[in-house]
C-alpha cells in the first residue's frame, strides 16, 4: 500500500502554481492563517493572539523563526514590553516555548500548532 507523503504549505506555495489576479497593497504581502483554537481561547489576551498570528506569519516561510522583540513590536503596533507579556502568555498557555541562542543574538520560537490534552486532576 502506497501512503502519500504530507506536504508543508510552504513548499505548495513556492511552487507558485497559482496565479493571483488583482493583488493590491493590502493583499500583495501574503496572508496568514492562524488555527481557529487560537482565535476562540479564551484564556490568552488579544494581544498574545496577535503575537501568536505575528510569529505564524513570520514562521511560515523557513519553518522556524527568530525576529528580534523590537521587529515584533513595530510589526504589531504595540510596545516591547506589551511584547514581553503577550509571549510569557503564550508560553504559560502551552502554545509557545522560547529557546534562547545566546548573548547578542535573537531568541528562537516555536510554536505549538495543536491542542495539547492536559491530564484532569481530581478525577473522582
Amino acid at each position: 500500500m502506497e501512503f502519500r507523503q504530507e506536504r508543508h504549505i510552504g513548499d505548495i506555495l513556492k511552487e507558485r502554481n497559482i496565479e493571483i489576479i488583482g493583488a493590491d497593497l493590502a493583499t500583495r504581502h501574503g496572508f496568514t492563517q492562524v488555527p481557529n483554537f487560537i482565535l476562540t481561547k479564551a484564556d490568552i489576551s488579544v494581544g498574545a493572539k496577535l503575537a501568536y498570528a505575528m510569529l505564524l506569519k513570520y514562521a511560515w516561510g523557513d519553518d522556524a523563526c527568530f525576529p528580534g522583540q523590537t521587529k515584533l513590536a513595530d510589526d504589531m503596533g504595540s510596545g516591547e514590553r506589551s511584547v514581553r507579556r503577550y509571549l510569557e502568555e503564550l508560553e504559560k498557555a502551552n502554545l509557545l516555548e522560547i529557546v534562547q541562542r545566546g548573548l547578542g543574538k535573537t531568541n528562537l520560537y516555536r510554536l505549538f500548532l495543536t491542542i495539547q490534552k492536559h491530564p484532569t486532576h481530581g478525577r473522582r
